[in-house]
């Protein structure tokens, strides 16, 4: 009876309806000014958070793909298989063979797919970024891109990372790397001296400036870096992420976010690599890409540009107007791209 008394004076009497809308607001603006002080205090204490965070690794869009089955995204002239970078850790591989193959391959077993790299004209390592597997930015948007590839003359090897897809072991930025290089090597001793370039999208730009720094240190580069929609540094890269935005003004925003990153040992430092790399470098940029901003991949072209250790060498940078939309993963749709690689 007393709460339909309440009820009733709240609906005949405007006044203490609207204490009352007032006091729910009220609360509902306290309770999100607690979220908002406690996640930072949360990720400052539980500093595995903020590399799940960068790493991404447990999104998959979308959820339900078989990676054994590469047909079922487009790409019938690509064979699966694995890899152990180190004792009991394997990792997903994908090959897709230049489309003039494509017909030969249908049906053929792994050793035909390996055989064909001795023959091969040219190939590309692709290195994906996070939040995905060798497929980071959508079955469908990445099948394109090695489909265009292919269409170059390219064979493409694509794996993912340990603790992506369906490789094993948990991420960091050393394992990420080493894994590259594992790869890198494997492909390398197949090729029978063809061309073998690098191309890493997003995150997958920090560890190929990561591989290419390693090996041009020990004096045997690839023989071009591609760098698609690349950072500066993953602190630059952090500070200036969209999810970042409702925090960047905080005071003690580097403490609670950017250190606990460092925190993690992960820097994929671009800006620093290039100083060490000593081969052709390309870099591609969207002046839309609302992920890791343009300016960024201007930043990192005018270091590599000042680099002496890149001295001699070309050093490219592509923008694509924002009227395009080509935004962070859409590159592939350019009609220039081809002309841009062959250039």
């Amino acid at each position: 009876r007393h709460c339909r008394l309440k009820y009733l004076c709240l609906m005949f009497n405007p006044v203490l309806r609207r204490r009352s809308v007032w006091w729910r607001l009220r609360r509902l603006f306290l309770a999100l000014m607690l979220l908002y002080v406690f996640i930072p205090v949360i990720v400052k204490l539980c500093p595995s958070i903020q590399a799940k965070l960068v790493f991404l690794n447990f999104v998959r869009v979308p959820y339900f793909i078989d990676l054994k089955r590469p047909l079922d995204q487009g790409l019938n002239h690509t064979h699966n298989f694995y890899l152990e970078p180190e004792p009991g850790v394997r990792v997903g591989v994908w090959h897709t063979v230049p489309a003039h193959m494509w017909r030969d391959a249908q049906n053929k077993d792994g050793h035909w797919f390996e055989s064909s790299l001795g023959s091969a004209q040219s190939a590309i390592l692709y290195l994906h970024g996070n939040a995905g597997t060798s497929l980071p930015a959508g079955a469908a948007l990445t099948a394109v891109l090695f489909q265009v590839l292919s269409a170059l003359g390219f064979h493409v090897i694509a794996f993912d990372y340990r603790g992506w897809g369906d490789s094993d072991g948990s991420p960091s930025e050393l394992s990420m790397t080493s894994d590259a290089l594992f790869i890198y090597h494997w492909l390398k001793v197949r090729l029978n001296k063809a061309p073998l370039y690098v191309w890493g999208h997003s995150l997958g730009t920090g560890v190929a400036t990561n591989v290419v720094r390693r090996l041009c240190d020990r004096d045997s580069p690839p023989d071009a870096l591609i760098l698609e929609s690349p950072f500066t540094n993953i602190r630059e890269e952090a500070k200036s992420h969209p999810f970042s935005m409702v925090y960047r003004f905080l005071p003690g925003f580097d403490w609670f976010f950017l250190d606990t990153i460092s925190a993690n040992d992960i820097y994929f430092a671009s800006d620093d690599n290039v100083n060490h790399i000593s081969c052709p470098v390309l870099i591609l940029h969207a002046e839309d890409d609302a992920v890791v901003p343009f300016h960024l991949g201007k930043k990192l072209y005018h270091a590599a540009s000042r680099s002496q250790s890149l001295s001699g060498h070309k050093v490219q940078f592509v923008p694509f107007d924002s009227s395009l939309s080509y935004k962070h993963k859409f590159i592939y749709r350019s009609p220039e791209l081809a002309h841009i690689l062959r250039y």
